[in-house]
């Protein structure tokens, strides 16, 4: 075996192990994010979807915020550090001149 296959060979086996963390990593990672349903109610409490966003993204551990693909809904990804109750009770405290909000996980 010649030094620069020697070379080639290490480098190829380096490649390969780092490859192998980062997947190993990427998929803990993603293992570790939940969802979060939580039905909406409240008085016009649905016409005010940034403020909605808004409240759950300032919960540490939010990572993503869907008010469209089930409507009435919010369905919230977070990580494993988040209670439900915590983001129910950031909805609840969503309110405005006329309009407020209520949440319920479901």
């Amino acid at each position: 075996m010649t030094t620069q296959m020697i070379k080639t060979y290490s480098f190829l086996r380096i490649l390969i192990t780092v490859t192998l963390l980062l997947l190993i990593y990427t998929v803990q990672t993603k293992a570790a994010d939940q969802k979060t349903v939580l039905m909406l109610g409240g008085d016009y409490c649905e016409s005010y979807p940034k403020e909605l966003t808004k409240a759950l993204m300032k919960v540490k551990g939010v990572k993503n915020v869907d008010l469209n693909s089930m409507p009435g809904h919010a369905v919230v990804v977070h990580d494993d550090s988040v209670l439900p109750k915590t983001l129910m009770e950031a909805i609840n405290g969503v309110k405005g001149d006329g309009w407020f909000c209520t949440a319920q996980i479901m």
